[in-house]
Parts: C-alpha cells; sequence; structure tokens
C-alpha cells in the first residue's frame, strides 16, 4: 500500500516547545518498520519552527510572522538532518520537499510536484514534505500540515493517510469525561459537528476541526483516513497489523472514488478567480450526484475575472459553495450567456466537484 503519514507539531514538540528528538527517532523506526512490510511511505512533517527555537535564541524583538520564518529557516536544515541521520540506520534514503498552497493552485505545478514524488519512491527515497514557511505568510497559507497532507494524499492517490496527533481520535464528548470514548468508524457523509473540539493545538496552527474536516475530504475521494496518537509507540506498525485492538478513528473511505483531474480540482477551491451563482434547479441537479456539467441555463450572475480554464466556484442564491470546478468560458463570455440555452457548459462533468 501506499501510505501518507502526518506527523504534527505535538507530536514532535516537547512542554517547552523545543523539538523532541527521541520521539523523532521512534517514529522514524516505526516507518522504517512499515516500510519493511513492502509499503510505500510519504511522510508530512512539522518540526522545524520547534527545532529553529531548539537552536536559536534572539534578543530582537519579533512579531509572529517573523519569528516563524526564523525559526523555520534554521530549524528546516536541522529538522531534515535530524531525519537524514535516523533513516539513514535504517538504509533509508530520504528527500526533501517544501512546497506552498498557490504550487497546488495550477494543474502543471500539481503535477510537476507528483512526478518528483514519484521518483522518489520508485528510486527507494522517502519523500519529506513541509510547508515553506519562510515564505508562506500570506492569506494563501495552509491551514495546517493537516491540509497539506490531505492534498498530499490525494495528489499521490494513496490508500491511507495516517494524522498523528497527541489523542487517541475523535471522541464522542468531552475527552476529560468519564464514559468519553473513541469512535472507532466513521461512515462517508457523518455529521461530526456535535463532537468536534474547537480548540487550537498547543503548537500547530489547526486543531480537531481541521483534521476531521480534512478527513471527511479525503475519506470521500475513496482515500481510508486514520487519526492516531503518534505519542505511543508502535502506533504506526499496530495500526496495519492488529487495527482493531488499536484504538484510533477511522473514516471509511467512499466506493465512488474520482478521478484525477476532480481530486485536483476538489482542493483546489481556495484559489477560485471568480464564481457563478446558480438557480434552485440547476441546484437540485447537481445535489443529484448524478454525472451532470453545470449548464448556462441554470446561471443567475457571473462575479469576478477568469479566463477559460480557470478554477472557479459555484454558489447558490444564498452564497453557500456548491461546488468548483474548470471553467468552460471567460467571465466576459460567460456573462454575456447567462440563460442560455444549448450551449457548452459553463463547466463540465469532468471537470466539476460537488463540495
Amino acid at each position: 500500500m501506499r501510505l501518507v503519514v502526518k506527523v504534527g507539531s505535538n507530536v514532535l514538540t516537547k512542554k517547552d516547545g523545543t523539538l523532541d528528538v527521541a520521539r523523532m527517532s521512534s517514529l522514524v523506526g516505526q516507518i522504517a518498520c512499515v516500510m519493511g512490510m513492502g509499503h510505500e511511505v510519504i511522510l508530512v512533517s512539522s518540526g522545524a519552527v520547534a527545532c529553529g527555537r531548539s537552536l536559536i535564541k534572539t534578543e530582537n524583538k519579533l512579531d509572529e510572522v517573523e519569528q516563524r520564518q526564523l525559526f523555520s529557516a534554521v530549524g528546516q536544515v536541522s529538522l531534515m538532518s535530524h531525519y537524514r541521520e535516523f533513516f539513514s540506520k535504517h538504509g533509508i534514503h530520504t528527500g526533501q520537499i517544501l512546497t506552498m498552497k498557490e504550487n497546488f493552485s495550477t494543474r502543471r505545478e500539481y503535477l510537476n510536484q507528483r512526478h518528483c514524488m514519484e521518483v522518489m519512491l520508485r528510486c527507494d527515497v522517502i519523500p519529506i514534505i513541509n510547508e515553506n514557511d519562510t515564505v508562506s505568510v500570506t492569506e494563501l497559507m495552509f491551514t495546517d500540515n493537516d491540509e497539506l497532507s490531505g492534498m498530499i494524499a490525494s495528489m499521490m492517490a494513496a490508500d491511507i493517510l495516517i494524522i498523528l496527533s497527541n489523542i487517541d481520535g475523535i471522541y464522542d464528548g468531552d475527552p476529560k469525561m468519564a464514559g468519553t470514548k473513541v469512535i472507532r468508524r466513521i461512515e462517508p457523509g457523518k455529521d461530526l459537528s456535535r463532537y468536534i473540539q474547537l480548540g487550537r493545538s498547543r503548537f500547530g496552527r489547526g486543531g480537531m476541526l481541521t483534521k476531521s474536516s480534512i478527513a471527511a475530504k479525503v475519506a470521500q475521494e475513496g482515500i481510508k483516513v486514520i487519526i492516531a496518537n503518534g505519542m505511543k509507540d508502535r502506533i504506526l506498525p499496530d495500526l496495519l497489523e492488529h487495527p482493531d485492538k488499536t484504538v484510533h478513528t477511522e473514516f471509511m473511505p467512499s466506493e465512488n472514488g474520482v478521478s484525477s483531474v476532480k481530486k485536483w480540482i476538489a482542493h483546489s477551491d481556495g484559489f477560485a478567480k471568480g464564481r457563478v451563482v446558480i438557480n434552485d434547479r440547476a441546484l437540485a441537479k447537481l445535489m443529484e450526484k448524478k454525472a451532470v456539467s453545470l449548464l448556462m441555463v441554470g446561471v443567475t450572475a457571473v462575479e469576478g475575472e477568469f479566463e477559460e480554464g480557470d478554477i472557479i466556484s459555484v454558489v447558490d442564491a444564498a452564497g453557500r459553495s456548491v461546488a468548483v470546478g474548470k471553467a468552460g468560458y471567460s467571465n466576459a463570455q460567460a456573462s454575456a450567456l447567462i440563460g442560455a440555452h444549448d450551449v457548452k457548459p459553463i463547466i463540465h462533468y469532468d471537470y466539476l466537484y460537488i463540495l
């Protein structure tokens, strides 16, 4: 199987915010064990900022962005040095990929990244991926590495995405309350809003809300997603060898997988250049989840500036996002054809993803 393993900041970080090298070494050993079973592994790792914080002390007054830039620039070098040292003890070569959210915005860059990782895997090199925090300082940042890992799992057609956190999974209530249990299986489409704690993790940018949202989206694309406790010894081998005896939350994959192009589009809603507003009849057609294209006859308004081939959002009359896809027209062409019959779709079914 092909696995994407995401290791969060709270797994790799001590209470004082510095890197936990012993935990890192243990996780590398577990990944080596999994690879020894014959599985491919792609590692999405946080920890650069924590590593930098361990190495450098500054008397200069820095704001949050400046701290992240400084610590990640210094820490990423050391982080990869640790990974290289630990993996080399198992005879495994490592390669670094630093990426940004905007690198997923065009199909060309998306495919270039995928090709690079495919080459690395083919040559028995484990890709270690992190966001480039030295330059990702705008609103186009990933929510956190949970979002990045979901995009990587989708892009690389992984069999399983494993998100390692400092808790056992998603609970059916407040984890601090007696009798609360981990939800072991989550079927596609299940509403988890009543179970999710809204707080952020101690050192990461996201939280369980992000994890569950990403997990649900990736599972909808046909990839199994596991949320488990990365602080436990042998958690990775146990998840594969003894899943019934290992506490975790498992998002079951949808049986209706989507194409490679639609996987890219599914994670591209943040890059939309514009949007179209549709009427209730068009909305009802889309919600039937059948193989339908979005026709101009169902469009009531066109907003933003975009060209044919750009990613655009589809919203209903109330402004709620319902789909995302690749535009079949420019905004000027689409505006001139609002409500028209017998013309090509504004978004063809092959390039339309229902949110």
